[in-house]
């Protein structure tokens, strides 16, 4: 049962993230999907989908991932889109420092041009060294970077805060970046 819900987690984050096309769903312009629709559409691409698996992996994502609207007739990913959607986030100022996980083949470009959005809307930081690492670790050594969030925010960055409690920026030049050792 666990690996089928890590595999409709992956699922559900590749459409309301990525790729609503794969299943011929269309999301609103602040990328809600309808409940109904999304799940009819993912059982239809043999997803075994219904609302109470659904419900219960929106409750237990641990990265909090995905809202519902207050009827729970609408979903949405909080954030990490490579769609066009406005989230609605409203910029405000940022904890003095912010963390970064990251691989170390990915260091020296790093150094040179900082950290970049690339394909999604905005760069990802967090409040904790835990989680950077964690995500750092995904694709090989993990390496934590140091984010002097603070100071970009005076040299006027805009900083904004998920539902996810993820802190979003369109980028990180070098200089605001505390490399270790």
């Amino acid at each position: 049962m666990e690996k089928q819900l890590k595999h409709i987690s992956k699922f559900l984050s590749l459409v309301l993230r990525h790729q609503p096309e794969e299943i011929g769903l269309t999301l609103d312009h602040e990328g809600w999907a309808d409940v109904t629709e999304l799940i009819t559409k993912m059982n239809k691409k043999g997803a075994k989908l219904d609302f109470a698996l659904l419900q219960h992996i929106v409750d237990t994502n641990d990265k909090k991932r995905y809202s519902f609207n207050e009827d729970k007739t609408r979903i949405r990913a909080n954030q990490g889109h490579s769609v066009e959607v406005d989230l609605n986030l409203v910029a405000q100022e940022p904890p003095a420092t912010l963390y970064h996980g990251t691989t170390d083949k990915y260091i020296d470009v790093i150094r040179k041009h900082g950290i970049q959005k690339m394909n999604r809307h905005h760069v990802h930081l967090t409040t904790t060294k835990a989680t950077a690492l964690n995500v750092g670790s995904r694709h090989g050594k993990p390496v934590l970077l140091e984010i002097n969030a603070l100071k970009m925010y005076e040299q006027s960055y805009e900083f904004y805060l998920s539902a996810n409690g993820v802190w979003l920026t369109d980028e990180v030049p070098p200089a605001f970046i505390e490399f270790p050792g």
